[in-house]
């Protein structure tokens, strides 16, 4: 297993100084980009498909453990906020619970069963969509979990760091990030998982996107919780309409902070 594998350019890690430690990394870390632009067809499939659930009115649920499970949960975490969407759009199961989001809950990622039972409860519909991630893409836990959703019908991507892996054979669609031998002997929470991040930025975004969520390159659903979201809201505003940032603020708490509802209003005056 590659991700296992003990990198030669690192067998004298523990007598390097702090300089080489880092350049090391940064030079593996390139590494990441050139995975990316490989996967690049793999990961567009993955975009629309997203995008088409996410307009059926389906979900998106990704599957993970340990660090995989933490990067899933925080990519759905930030899609409300982002782009206005019901939380329950984007939902990420953990392998041992909220617990592991906070705290390694290493062997809760051995039971397949507890994946069935987590999308069981969600009552999984053909229009959803299941993403299983995992560096090793043996992880029992997200492997079962989307061998069970293929079987309900549901479309599901499996997303590994190791060739010819069960969860890519598992899944309707692979993507593969041939990140290859950590730094660290099997810290797949490096090159593995940034490798993971950026793919799961990339569908997300780009579902995003393809759904209507974005003017121009605008987050124009963005939920103005605070301060900086509040001026953020301003900003796009005037980006996109001929008023002045005094205006522009005075109708978006005229309008609820609706970036949409004011650019409509505007575009429509002056048309």
């Amino acid at each position: 297993m590659a991700t296992e594998a003990r990198n030669p350019r690192s067998y004298g890690l523990d007598t390097m100084s702090a300089r080489e430690i880092v350049r090391l990394m940064n030079e593996e870390e390139q590494i990441v980009m050139r995975v990316l632009n490989q996967a690049e067809a793999d990961i567009a499939i993955a975009v629309e498909r997203v995008a088409k659930a996410f307009q059926q009115g389906g979900r998106i649920i990704y599957l993970g453990s340990g660090t995989s499970g933490r990067i899933a949960m925080m990519d759905a975490a930030e899609m409300p906020p982002t782009f206005g969407i019901a939380a329950d759009k984007f939902v990420a199961l953990v392998s041992g619970g909220g617990t592991a989001v906070e705290k390694a809950v290493e062997d809760a990622e051995d039971d397949p069963h507890a994946a069935i039972v987590a999308l069981n409860n969600l009552n999984l519909t053909r229009f959803d969509v299941v993403i299983g991630i995992a560096a090793s893409g043996t992880t029992p836990f997200v492997v079962g979990g989307v061998r069970h959703a293929r079987q309900k019908g549901v479309w599901t991507c499996g997303i590994a760091n190791n060739k010819k892996c069960a969860l890519l054979d598992a899944a309707d669609h692979a993507i593969l990030l041939d990140t290859g031998a950590e730094v660290l002997t099997g810290s797949t929470r490096l090159k593995a998982a940034t490798a993971q991040k950026l793919v799961l930025n990339r569908i997300s975004t780009g579902s995003m996107v393809l759904s209507g969520k974005v003017l121009e390159n605008l987050m124009v659903d963005v939920k103005a919780k605070n301060s900086k979201l509040k001026h953020r809201c301003v900003r796009i505003v005037t980006d996109l309409c001929p008023i002045t940032a005094d205006e522009a603020h005075t109708l978006l708490e005229e309008n609820d902070w609706n970036i949409r509802a004011v650019v409509e209003a505007v575009r429509s005056v002056r048309a």
